[in-house]
């Protein structure tokens, strides 16, 4: 059911549209909030209702390759300094300086590397289940645990049989994940396609040709991880701390890795108190 206060807009860059879900309080402090692999803007939309109680405003936009208006074919089009342009461009369409950022899978990975590289812009940030970047290559470097959860990104190297493979079995996929059945009814409405995979696979196959480099984080920062994440193991986990400077808190939750759908309660609450803590509120709603 659409909110009353959800307004669907989008923002531009470089030719490229992206679509965009604007809700709460237009006064409120603004929430950007960055979807992972393979879902969409719409998975925020349980996290979203919780923060706009809480008087936050929050824009949740369809990442490159995602949305309609901004799936470009050249697989260069997908590097990391391509993706953390557009959350800047987005953070320049919010009229405001300094935005709150937040994160899950990929949208958590590129969230680490725009706080890295631009905390000028990012007033806090909160990652669900991703590691920083330099975390998670140092556990693929020490050992076969994040090896054996990460084997499908070497796979998706492989032109165009991965988006065949996954189109034909997206919601069995999903769901054996851990992944709500409506929500991969949705997703799959949406992606379960070859050529409307192309452009979120294209975000793997591009990484490892980007230059956007894995500095330490200096804002302050909340990290959710849940312990029976299928993709995202300890090791990582742990090691994040150790590549943040800034005010830092670790979550641990005895859940799987699609938080923003089945933990929202969770994840709403530690967003929150990310923002307010030096207020001294962290309640968020119920």
């Amino acid at each position: 059911m659409r909110h009353p206060d959800q307004r669907t807009t989008s923002f531009s860059r470089d030719g490229l549209t992206f679509d965009v879900t604007d809700a709460g309080p237009l006064a409120g402090e603004v929430v950007v909030l960055l979807h992972g692999f393979p879902t969409d803007r719409s998975s925020w939309d349980r996290v979203a209702d919780r923060l706009n109680a809480a008087g936050l405003r929050t824009l949740a936009p369809d990442q490159r390759g995602y949305s309609p208006s901004a799936r470009p074919t050249d697989l260069r089009a997908y590097r990391l300094d391509e993706l953390v342009a557009d959350v800047l461009a987005l953070v320049d369409a919010s009229g405001r300086e300094r935005v709150h950022l937040v994160g899950h899978d990929w949208g958590g990975a590129l969230a680490w590397l725009v706080a890295a590289n631009h905390p000028d812009r990012i007033a806090s940030l909160t990652v669900l289940s991703t590691p920083h970047p330099a975390a998670m290559s140092r556990a693929w470097r020490r050992g076969l645990e994040q090896k054996r959860k990460s084997w499908y990104m070497a796979a998706f190297q492989v032109p165009r049989l991965p988006e065949r493979a996954v189109s034909a079995r997206f919601e069995s996929l999903m769901s054996r994940s851990g992944l709500p059945g409506d929500d991969s009814s949705r997703y799959a409405a949406r992606l379960a396609r070859p050529d409307a995979l192309t452009g979120p696979i294209n975000w793997y196959r591009a990484a490892r040709h980007s230059q956007v480099r894995a500095h330490r984080v200096e804002v302050p920062t909340t990290y959710v991880w849940g312990r029976r994440d299928p993709f995202l193991g300890r090791t990582a986990a742990e090691l994040t701390s150790e590549h943040v400077t800034g005010d830092y808190e670790f979550i641990e939750l005895d859940a799987g890795h699609w938080l923003p759908e089945t933990r929202d309660e969770e994840a709403a609450s530690a967003i929150v108190r990310r923002i307010t803590r030096d207020a001294g509120n962290t309640g968020v709603p119920g």
